[in-house]
């Protein structure tokens, strides 16, 4: 019997727009593409040129400084560009699909009679390597190290997040033998977190269940309550369903990138799952799914930390969701501030909706609703922040890079993504996102 932790500290945000589980029409893009940004800890190298045919499964470009990870086609096509910004960067690498997919033959493989070395090749191979970050930093993991451990989360707890077990459903020996695949690679344990009740059963690892809001679907907050990070270990971490087209690679011999994507939000027509590939145009999904009008939040991921985007940009590389919510830029509240705010969603108790409860569906835009000033110690932070850390004193610490008190305040254990709440409730205004992201790349530099 799996154990059973319980996430006190949080919240839940009740917006409208979930996604059914039901099957929607879609998923058909014109084109596909690798997007570097979406990748932390890279420096990408171009290793295709327009006009080349390519397979799905065949390398498009490589890491830099590790050319042994490859970051492959998601299908087989003709590349036809490769768009690049300031001083040379890398924006996206594009390529138009076959009408039919044509893909690399990797070789079905036993994962039982496969070494660590076997394991990594394959996974390197076919392009998979990307999918799998590490603690610390939350970058891209290095195939040179032997984690602890690994742990693999099989839910989220993001507003509309879709349901694991529906996006898992038919493909239990896939994620079984990506599962098995990653166990090779280390002498530690994997560690499966799952939501309180789930339905997936998988074998030989180390089940563990999680009841409470969010974000205890986050991998951080459950590696922070079954086995912290300490200075000087590496863990990685990986989602279920990226651990589901590791274990393909083995079970059918080839990269197939299909996935189950969840269409949610207020401002959608349709809510419900596209079958598609890992990186397709948000066209393909959100085509005749949104309302009408110029004043929406096209995000790809969750409203907490997803990517703004447009039509014509592409799926994150690790997400399944896709959400629409209001912009708000065509809003104008007379005395807003000074209303009694009937209807309106509040964290704290500053409009009197929390008497009801937070049972209730809210519509939210994406407008700040005030001004950046400086981090108010107000104890906000910790109301929703599940980690044994101070995150306060940890965010100014970071702003200060101090690397000492960076250590010393649990750096090494967080990732951007568990402090989307804290910025989510922040009365200051200021983006912690983007804080921890920058403190962790320049603490990376500083220590290698």
């Amino acid at each position: 019997m799996a154990n059973v932790i319980t996430i006190k500290k949080g919240l839940d945000i009740n917006l409208k727009g979930k996604a059914p589980e039901v099957m929607l029409n879609g998923g058909k893009s014109a084109t596909y593409a690798i997007v570097p940004d979406y990748f932390d800890g890279i420096t990408p190298k171009v290793v295709v040129r327009p006009g080349d045919k390519v397979k799905a499964g065949s390398a498009l470009m490589i890491d830099k400084n590790r050319p042994e990870i490859k970051f492959v086609s998601p299908v087989s096509g003709e590349v036809i560009a490769v768009n690049r910004g300031e001083k040379r960067k890398v924006l996206s690498i594009v390529v138009k699909p076959d009408a039919q997919i044509e893909y690399e033959d990797f070789g079905k493989k036993n994962v039982s009679s496969l070494s660590a070395e076997e394991v990594k090749s394959a996974l390197l191979d076919a392009g998979m390597w990307p999918f799998i970050k590490q603690r610390p930093y939350d970058i891209v993991a290095s195939p040179a190290d032997t984690p602890r451990d690994i742990f693999v989360t099989a839910f989220d707890s993001a507003p509309l997040a879709p349901n694991f077990d529906f996006l898992v459903k038919g493909q239990e020996a896939d994620l079984q033998a990506g599962l098995d695949a990653l166990a090779k690679l280390t002498n530690g344990k994997v560690y499966m977190g799952v939501k309180k009740g789930s339905s997936v059963k998988v074998n030989g690892m180390e089940m563990v269940e999680f009841e409470g809001p969010h974000p205890a679907g986050n991998v951080g907050v459950q590696i922070n309550h079954i086995k912290p990070v300490n200075k000087g270990e590496t863990v990685w971490t990986v989602h279920a369903t990226d651990v589901i087209l590791m274990g393909r690679v083995f079970n059918k011999g080839v990269a197939d990138f299909t996935r189950l994507v969840a269409i949610t939000g207020s401002e959608t027509t349709e809510q419900g799952y596209v079958k598609t590939l890992a990186g397709c145009t948000i066209e393909s999904l959100l085509g005749g799914k949104v309302k009408a009008g110029e004043h929406l939040r096209l995000i790809s991921g969750n409203v907490l930390t997803g990517r703004k985007v447009s039509m014509e940009d592409y799926l994150g590389a690790y997400d399944c969701q896709v959400t629409v919510i209001p912009e708000g830029d065509d809003v104008n509240e007379f005395l807003g501030w000074g209303l009694p705010g009937f209807g309106k969603y509040s964290v704290s108790h500053s409009y009197p909706m929390w008497l009801t409860g937070r049972s209730k569906e809210y519509t939210l835009d994406a407008r700040i609703k005030g001004g950046k000033r400086a981090m108010i110690m107000s104890n906000e932070y910790d109301k929703v922040f599940p980690m044994d850390i101070m995150p306060e004193y940890l965010l100014k610490a970071i702003i200060a890079f101090d690397i000492d008190k960076m250590e010393n305040l649990g750096i090494y254990e967080v990732a951007p993504e568990d402090f989307a709440l804290c910025e989510f409730v922040d009365t200051s205004k200021i983006e912690l996102q983007d804080i921890v992201r920058n403190g962790l790349n320049l603490l990376y530099k500083e220590m290698n």
